[in-house]
């Protein structure tokens, strides 16, 4: 409800509606099975410190929500902006306009990626909340990322729908496009 009110408030702030911005809404994740919701951002960080909560998949996943830059969240007290990386994958608020999540990517798999990677593309601005926050709560793994993990075809079919993706991207975008390329290739 807290994050609703945040995240509501910073729409109206940020102009949202007239503006071309993805709010980054900073995700941490918990490795228990209850826990007591922090009421504020202070009392967050006191979890963060006190190793009861967790940067988003900081142990498996640092690529997906490195560029949020959660050195720089935890002291700061206005927006700020991020730039795209390569797997960045946050989790945002946007206008209803927005890019579509791409259909080939569904069950586990490259579809925020995807989505933040044309997000990009159609230059919006990534902009962190300071004072939003999300929690992951722990749960039983997916069907979809237990296939993932389990059956080679399905990662190489992954890889030849990211593959496909990544050829429209240029087609769609030309030279603009190639810094998705080349990430790729480095990662």
């Amino acid at each position: 409800y807290l994050l609703f009110l945040f995240a509501r408030k910073s729409v109206i702030q940020l102009d949202l509606a007239n503006t071309k911005k993805a709010l980054i809404v900073p995700a941490f994740e918990t490795l228990r099975y209850r826990l007591s919701f922090p009421k504020s951002k202070a009392e967050l960080l006191s979890m963060l410190d006190m190793g009861t909560l967790f940067t988003f998949r900081y142990h498996v996943w640092t690529k997906g929500h490195a560029p949020t830059n959660f050195a720089k969240w935890r002291t700061a007290t206005t927006p700020y902006h991020v730039e795209w990386e390569a797997d960045f994958e946050p989790y945002v608020v946007v206008r209803k306009d927005c890019p579509e999540y791409d259909r080939r990517f569904v069950g586990f798999g490259w579809n925020k990626v995807a989505h933040i990677m044309e997000l990009d593309a159609q230059e919006y601005e990534f902009t962190v909340l300071p004072n939003a926050y999300m929690i992951h709560m722990p749960h039983a793994p997916s069907f979809d990322i237990t296939k993932f993990r389990s059956n080679k075809q399905y990662r190489i079919c992954l890889k030849t729908l990211k593959e496909e993706f990544q050829q429209d991207m240029s087609r769609h975008y030309g030279f603009a496009a190639l810094k998705y390329l080349t990430a790729e290739n480095n990662s």
